[in-house]
């Protein structure tokens, strides 16, 4: 059971490392295709945000959220793999941050080809969303491992 456990999560982590880094390879000075990717992403949400809630998304260096997004998983992953609740935990802020992003198929008419691409995406990305909190909650269900003290012998004289 040990052995299994341990491949599923090497098998599900290395979709979070695989991405991290490819993204790390494609950086250079200006966050690489992924930040040109998301600029438009983050100027459509940032302009949902304010005409739904009133509130101004802060401007975010698209460099920057990209490094965010290779930390995150970049660091989260390894962790993950070697049963770190703490890996998980990152890999479900990367999960809530960059779902609704990155999935933005309510911009899109339902009868689209991208709005069909990018509702896939997101239930994929809800479906490892779930995942994590899944083993979240198994990880913290589980009884704590104590240890057995040895009962101390008398002495004779």
């Amino acid at each position: 059971m040990a052995f299994s456990s341990f491949v599923g999560r090497v098998l599900f982590a290395s979709v979070f490392i695989l991405s991290a880094w490819q993204e790390f390879t494609d950086f250079g000075n200006d966050g690489g295709p992924a930040a040109k990717a998301l600029r438009p992403k983050v100027h459509t949400f940032s302009s949902h945000v304010l005409t739904h809630t009133g509130f101004k998304v802060p401007d975010i260096e698209m460099k920057d959220l990209v490094a965010v997004s290779i930390f995150l998983k970049g660091i989260g992953g390894p962790l993950f793999m070697f049963d770190n609740s703490l890996g998980a935990y990152l890999l479900l802020l990367h999960q809530a941050l960059s779902t609704p992003l990155l999935c933005d198929f309510y911009n899109y008419e339902v009868e689209t080809r991208d709005f069909s691409e990018l509702f896939i995406k997101f239930t994929q990305n809800l479906a490892l969303f779930g995942a994590l909190l899944f083993y979240i909650g198994m990880k913290n269900s589980m009884p704590r491992r104590q240890l057995r003290r040895k009962a101390l012998k008398d002495k004779t004289i």
